[in-house]
């Protein structure tokens, strides 16, 4: 095997396609009725695009039987790395193959470069401190706005895609925290890095990451609640992972929700009269293991009625965002998530909600594609709508 240099993801993870895999062909289906998981290998239909493959392609550049060419790109990067593969492996290394094909991806970049598309995740960040290339904003005009103090117990890290795409969200998420008397302020936030660790391009992440807990510990909070499954799986596991740890607490913004619930803190007084599915980000469900507690908020909201699409939880289709496919693979990023949208059909919801920005980003540009009739509320939105007594 040959020595592998400068891995930041780690060398213990790539080893472990050595020692573990078999070739079973677990990773492909899900056990759950034997439904089909894996976005990328029912797309192109080809060994290199499964779990499996990609194990095999990193035996194989890293014993030196696979040469480093642009044949390699589209089986590394054309994968959501949504974890469906890691729910239905049963072998050691399950909870692992996703940092094995962010490993992979880290060694690809090194050697013939990221997509074509996907670079330009860096050179925006490199220019505005965002993905999408926007004019940075420091969240002075909305501390402004909110009357926010200069430092609080809690931070409201806000994430990229609520900022610039999904500012709904974000003022949905700043109402309910007005609302219910969180102690709260903004930050002048660079990319949580999430875009750059999936794609493999982590030339940035050290100095974001620092940049970020700097800014928090000088807002002197305590606390950090998201409402993008992104920054929260980032902010929680992926700071440890590359050395940027820290004492802060991490919630995601349901979480706060439903501590208040069960403290009896706050109570939902008026009714959405709505048919609602839900849909798992990748992110919080198999990434965080986060499946029950949407559910539950959803379930106390007076009205509401929720159905469950046929997979579900731990057997949830995509997306289709995630992994740096949005950027990287555009138009099979919306054909993946017309293939959730055709399964949220059957339920008959009006609304199919979520807990992520980036999910809810591709569900609704999909929908717009393809001509679906749905709304797509993510669950601050839908509280937003609803009255909320504050209890002292």
């Amino acid at each position: 095997m040959v020595e592998i240099d400068d891995s930041l993801i780690g060398k213990d993870v790539l080893e472990m396609a050595f020692e573990r895999c078999i070739k079973c062909s677990t990773c492909k289906y899900s056990y759950k009725e034997f439904e089909k998981s894996c976005p990328s290998g029912e797309k192109f239909l080809f060994e290199s695009y499964w779990a499996s493959g990609r194990i095999r392609i990193i035996r194989g550049v890293l014993n030196g039987d696979l040469e480093w060419t642009e044949d390699l790109i589209d089986p590394i990067f054309a994968c959501t790395t949504c974890g469906a593969c890691m729910d239905a492996c049963q072998a050691p290394h399950a909870d692992y193959i996703v940092e094995m094909i962010e490993a992979l991806r880290e060694l690809a970049v090194k050697n013939i470069g990221p997509a074509e598309k996907q670079k330009f995740l860096v050179s925006r960040c490199e220019d505005s401190c965002n993905p999408y290339g926007d004019p940075n904003s420091d969240n002075s005009e909305l501390k402004k706005e909110y009357n926010l103090p200069e430092k609080a117990e809690w931070v409201y890290f806000i994430g990229c895609t609520s900022n610039y795409r999904q500012k709904s969200l974000r003022d949905s998420t700043l109402r309910f925290l007005k609302k219910v008397g969180i102690d709260f302020t903004l930050i002048d936030e660079h990319c949580c890095t999430s875009p750059m660790i999936r794609t493999g391009q982590l030339s940035i992440i050290d100095d974001y990451m620092g940049y970020n807990l700097e800014q928090i510990k000088k807002a002197g909070a305590t606390k950090v609640i998201t409402s993008c499954a992104g920054c929260y799986k980032t902010l929680t596991k992926d700071f440890k992972r590359f050395g940027h740890d820290s004492d802060l607490e991490i919630y995601h913004s349901l979480e706060l929700v439903k501590k208040l619930l069960d403290d009896k803190k706050i109570e939902f007084k008026s009714e959405f009269n709505k048919t609602v599915t839900y849909h798992d980000p990748c992110h919080l469900g198999r990434h965080m293991g986060v499946y029950e507690l949407p559910r539950e908020i959803y379930k106390q909201i007076p009205g509401l009625k929720l159905v469950e699409m046929k997979r579900n939880r731990n057997f949830a289709w995509c997306c289709g965002a995630g992994g740096g496919v949005k950027i990287g693979y555009p138009e099979w990023a919306l054909e993946v998530s017309k293939e959730r949208l055709e399964e949220a059909k059957e339920t008959g919801a009006t609304i199919i909600t979520s807990t992520c920005p980036f999910c809810k980003t591709n569900l609704s540009d999909s929908a717009t594609h393809y001509n679906f009739d749905f709304q797509v509320l993510d669950l601050m939105e839908i509280l937003d709508q609803i009255d909320i007594e504050v209890k002292s």
